[in-house]
């Protein structure tokens, strides 16, 4: 029991950690946790998970899989793909089909497998599933057409992939078995119909249960999670690998309900698939052995490899978007990504065994085959992926955006200091005379309920870092920050305070309720504003080795309201009460100056 225990703190620490490097680095969540996984196993022979959890590994790494993939169809609402309902669906199908002709002939003639194994691993390598396409897409800030396409093929094709493979196996076994008959493979297709009603079913009796207030608010998230794990284990009793299109088929169900409470219980199913993604991707790696390695590097494998990267990802795209409303560059950037994950690696084990049973030919490549598309695929595409969409003009870029709730003179002057930095910024407020001066200003605007679940589909978030509510209502602005805490993270969102208040309970509040002040605490929502109908002007000061941080808190005149510094590596950081801001030599530094602060700053500058 002990070594279950520490292997399983070793497996969480080493899949978290990997999550923070690759956070902290800015490199693929999936390269770090593989390179730490087999680091840990192979390499090392520090962890041996199968040996450790025996006939426990294959239900856990199933069980997680499944819970993946229904957090992942959780976000695939029908109204997000508006307008990309042909090439999603020509992508999921026609697209599909022509990965998995192509990539059976490739298994066949170049990686040497049996007619029979090559259709089974050809269907399993169309899924581009969530656990990689999802860490990629967050990482790569692409606009919203190709990553809704992406997300959208990843989450479908997932659960299709693993029962492409099994109808592959159920024809072969049909075609060279006396024992299999016509009505075996008929049981094949009605078990699939089964499961996806099944799913269906049980996200429709959840969700109707949620909405009538059934179900109390402490027991939502787990009767969710227990559903799943119901939904995907009673599939799979029935029918092998039908349990993954059952949890997607009740995902989507949901997703499409649209429950309140299935979105504030997607924060939590996110937190848990992060854990999952991670402890799962290292037990997997580091459950390899060192010959199943040393067979990757053998010219047959790396050429299958290299034509499934280069012509039959490209090719089954191509073909299957022909007269789509997707552009050349959108082809090309969902023709090269398509890396392959967890539903790979743990299907592709269960067919090794069970071919290798069956007398196959090639069934024992099967595991050193997927391991190198996967490590590849995760490799090419986590590394490119960025580059490659900036390249495209696909990409939002890497300048932090800031998203401004509340239009007023204040928040006007800071918007055009944000656009002057060439940094995304937009406005947001229900009214539209308070929008009036923002517009006049040439100021990106939103005129909506910031709150609003239509805002999602009206207002593309992805651009925008960080969050200003700067209303002049306390209570709205703490409210839209504790919204968009899962989004954007605490430290990222910032209110305006109309007034400070320092009446007990209430200043305690402030540190988990809504966001961190900005500036000082003198700097209320009415001082703000009422400084800029006095003609106080935003200052940009630049930070050199004559004039350095310190002589220019000396110098500045009272009355002057320090916002920000814009770091020379791009970064944002506002003055709060709790932060203590230094800045260095390349740095910019906004602040709220009065205008007789400024006339003198510019006949000092006329002088030298």
């Amino acid at each position: 029991m002990e070594s279950v225990l520490l292997s399983l703190m070793i497996i969480a620490v080493l899949g978290i950690a990997s999550q923070w490097v690759s956070w902290r680095f800015r490199l693929p969540a999936i390269v770090v946790m593989s390179i730490a996984g087999l680091l840990a196993g192979p390499i090392t022979g520090f962890l041996h998970p199968k040996e450790v959890f025996g006939d426990l590994f294959n239900p856990i790494i199933s069980l997680a899989v499944a819970v993946i993939l229904f957090e992942g169809s959780l976000n695939l609402d029908f109204r997000e793909v508006r307008g990309l309902e042909r090439p999603v669906l020509r992508i999921v199908t026609i697209g599909a089909f022509i990965a998995w002709i192509l990539g059976s002939l490739a298994a066949h003639y170049v990686a040497g497998l049996s007619w029979a194994v090559a259709f089974v691993i050809g269907g399993l390598f169309i899924v581009t599933g969530p656990t990689v396409i999802l860490p990629l897409l967050r990482q790569a800030r692409l606009k919203p057409r190709p990553a809704a396409i992406l997300k959208w093929e990843g989450i479908i094709v997932d659960p299709f992939g693993a029962l492409l493979s099994v109808f592959a196996f159920e024809i072969i076994k049909f075609m060279i078995s006396q024992k299999e008959t016509i009505g075996s493979l008929g049981m094949f297709f009605l078990a699939s119909l089964l499961a996806a009603f099944f799913g269906w079913l049980v996200g429709k009796g959840l969700g109707l249960m949620l909405e009538k207030g059934h179900i109390p608010e402490f027991l939502k998230s787990p009767i969710v999670f227990a559903s799943v794990l119901a939904c995907f284990t009673l599939s799979d009793e029935i029918y092998h690998e039908t349990g993954l299109l059952a949890v997607t088929a009740m995902g989507i169900t949901l997703a499409n309900m649209h429950i309140s409470s299935i979105s504030e219980m997607r924060y939590f199913k996110e937190n848990i698939s992060v854990l999952l993604i991670s402890t799962i991707y290292i037990m997997l790696t580091s459950a390899l052995s060192m010959d199943v390695l040393l067979q990757i590097f053998s010219w047959k494998l790396i050429g299958y490899v290299l034509l499934m990267l280069f012509i039959v990802r490209p090719l089954s795209i191509g073909i299957s978007t022909i007269k789509t409303d997707m552009s050349t560059k959108e082809k090309t950037l969902v023709g090269w990504i398509a890396p392959r994950g967890i539903v790979a690696l743990t299907v592709s084990g269960y067919f090794s065994s069970v071919l290798s049973d069956a007398g196959f030919k090639g069934a024992g490549l099967l595991t050193p085959l997927t391991l190198a598309l996967v490590f590849s695929t995760v490799c090419a595409h986590g590394f490119s992926i960025k580059w490659l969409a900036k390249k495209l003009d696909l990409s939002i870029g890497d300048e932090p955006g800031v998203l401004i709730v509340g239009g007023n003179p204040f928040t006007v002057g800071l918007a055009k200091i944000f656009q002057e930095l060439e940094l995304p910024t937009v406005i947001a407020d229900s009214s539209w005379s308070h929008l009036v001066k923002a517009r006049n200003e040439g100021v990106k605007t939103y005129r909506g309920e910031i709150l609003s679940e239509q805002t999602e589909f009206h207002l593309d978030l992805t651009p925008y870092e960080y969050l200003i509510a700067a209303t002049d209502l306390d209570s709205y602005n703490a409210l839209v920050c504790t919204t968009f805490i899962p989004e954007l993270g605490r430290n990222n969102l910032f209110q305006l305070s109309l007034r400070k208040n320092k009446a007990g309970d209430v200043d305690r509040l402030e540190h988990t309720i809504g966001g961190r002040i900005l500036f000082k605490e003198e700097a209320t929502w009415e001082m703000l504003n009422d400084k800029m109908e006095k003609g106080y002007v935003f200052r940009k000061t630049t930070l050199s080795d004559q004039y350095d941080f310190d002589q220019y808190l000396e110098e500045r005149k009272e009355g002057t309201v320090l916002l920000f510094i814009h770091k020379s590596s791009r970064k944002i950081e506002f003055f709060t009460d709790e932060s203590e801001l230094k800045g260095d030599e390349g740095d910019l530094i906004v602040s709220l100056a009065p205008p007789e602060e400024v006339k003198a700053r510019e006949e000092r500058d006329k002088k030298e």
